[in-house]
């Protein structure tokens, strides 16, 4: 029986126009009443994630909890209280910003509070509106971060190809880092051993849940942590190919076809 469903956000949950459908509400509260948690797993950070937590009824929720930073933080949605919390040391955030300044990138360093991006460009404006507020910054150093709390660095470029070079080139600065990719655009790096499955089962341990009572969800390469650590793990239709073989199921449905309802509907009810 499955107890926990730990679900991506974007490109998943949500549909195109960045909402959670009105079926897919229905269906996790459905499952919610059967006793099933219903978990957003991101790599945005929780105080993002607020109006989807609104959407699907567990904004502000005691014993409702999320996942965000890829794995890096684990909240109760109460108050958004800090569960769990894995960052990256000062001095590899800097090391992977100087890196990034070498290629064609736009670099985003994710703090508890705020996602500060450097080299910010007209079409990654246009994706993150709606999906999380930003600061923006010219300096050529962390320098203004030290002492503060960073959980994770991303460099962005919508050439897929040109971010997997990028990955290659770095083989020898990663050994210590959980290296992943999503919405097709992100080379995400957090510290290692740190994702979205090793949260889920750090939650799971929390509230009693077996592996076996889990189930997971998603679409990219960052979900993949949670899809095999999962009892159930699925990918929406719309997952990227190159995945699908590593999922239990693939659904029929997308995310803009209520396919959190659908895995509800099938798998847990």
């Amino acid at each position: 029986m499955i107890k926990l469903i730990a679900s991506d956000l974007d490109e998943t949950l949500l549909s195109t126009d960045r909402t959670v459908s009105l079926k897919n509400r229905e269906y996790i509260q459905k499952a919610r009443d059967k006793g099933v948690k219903f978990v957003c797993a991101t790599g945005r950070g929780y105080s993002s994630i607020q109006t989807t937590l609104e959407e699907i009824g567990s904004k502000d929720m005691e014993g409702e909890y999320t996942i965000s930073y890829n794995g890096g933080v684990i909240t109760e949605n109460k108050d958004n209280r800090l569960i769990h919390f894995e960052g990256l040391d000062f001095d590899t955030a800097e090391k992977l910003f100087f890196n990034g300044l070498k290629y064609d990138v736009c670099i985003h360093v994710y703090t508890l509070e705020t996602v500060w991006i450097y080299n910010i460009f007209d079409g990654e404006i246009d994706y993150l509106n709606g999906r999380m507020a930003f600061t923006a910054f010219d300096d050529k150093n962390l320098d203004f971060l030290k002492g503060q709390e960073i959980i994770k660095v991303l460099y962005v470029n919508t050439d897929r190809a040109y971010l997997n070079q990028i990955e290659q080139d770095m083989v020898h600065m990663t050994e210590d880092l959980d290296v992943s990719y999503s919405s097709n655009r992100y080379l995400e790096f957090n510290k290692k051993g740190v994702n979205k499955g090793a949260a889920m089962h750090i939650l799971g341990n929390l509230l009693g849940i077996r592996k076996e009572e889990m189930a997971a969800v998603g679409d990219n390469y960052n979900d993949l942590s949670m899809i095999r650590a999962a009892g159930l793990g699925a990918g929406v239709a719309n997952t990227v190919e190159t995945m699908k073989p590593e999922c239990d199921v693939i659904l029929e449905t997308t995310n803009d076809e209520d396919a959190i309802a659908d895995l509800i509907r099938q798998y847990v009810l």
